[in-house]
């Protein structure tokens, strides 16, 4: 972390403006749902900066956890090296832990849990525990045959998450993220075969979190199929 000193004055007046702002946002807790390609990385950013809230995304937490050693990173650390998953109770401890940070004061997106009807309880569990609730579950609806040609054309800069796509969304210069200019990538799993099998577990595994959440009036129906602007009307329409 940079010394105070060392940070610009401009740096220093835009991330005061940012406080201000958030200061006023009313808390949210939201869960993103869908399948790969449906549009969750391409929104994330946009209701994170506009809703101030933290990106929880659970397979980045794990590898942030195992990486500082912390005592839950440690306890998922022996799990995988052991071959064994890591159990539904330590990701859900993962992510109490990252709630107390600053950043979570007004809440998060969590992305890539729950996938399961068990995660979902515990997940609720949890943040009853605190006095809390999931306020809106976002599904991303999108027909299957949309996917393959949205999934075969993405790109990714690895350290931020951001997502481009060869035809739908270019970066400025080919291959390259247009805030860092670092190279991005085309995952290994995005291709046709890899993301038929991914869907196939999505529907099976998540569809029935829909319905869980579904009984509690938590979910909203994104048309995901449209275009990135409009996609992000219809989040600003339900967030407020």
């Amino acid at each position: 972390m940079s010394a105070l000193e060392d940070v610009s004055n401009e740096e220093l007046f835009s991330e005061m403006m940012r406080r201000m702002k958030c200061s006023t946002k009313e808390e949210k807790r939201v869960i993103l749902i869908g399948p790969p390609g449906c549009g969750k990385g391409t929104q994330s950013p946009f209701i994170k900066r506009e809703y101030c809230l933290c990106h929880l995304a659970t397979g980045d937490m794990l590898r942030d956890a195992v990486a500082k050693q912390t005592p839950l990173g440690l306890e998922a650390k022996a799990a995988m090296e052991s071959g064994k998953l890591v159990s539904d109770d330590l990701v859900v401890g993962i992510i109490d832990d990252a709630l107390k940070r600053p950043g979570c004061a007004k809440g998060f997106i969590l992305d890539g849990f729950p996938r399961t009807v068990v995660q979902a309880e515990k997940l609720d569990a949890m943040l009853s525990k605190q006095g809390h609730n999931i306020d809106r579950v976002l599904n991303f609806d999108i027909p299957d045959s949309v996917l393959e040609e949205r999934i075969t054309g993405r790109l990714v800069h690895l350290a931020s998450g951001r997502s481009y796509h060869t035809k739908f969304a270019p970066p400025k210069v080919t291959g390259r993220d247009d805030i860092t200019g670092e190279q991005l990538i085309q995952r290994k799993d995005d291709n046709a075969e890899v993301l038929r099998s991914r869907l196939d577990a999505f529907h099976k595994q998540t569809t029935p979190v829909i319905a869980y959440y579904a009984k509690k009036n938590k979910v909203t129906n994104l048309k995901a199929d449209a275009s990135s602007s409009d996609v992000s009307n219809q989040i600003s329409k339900v967030l407020g």
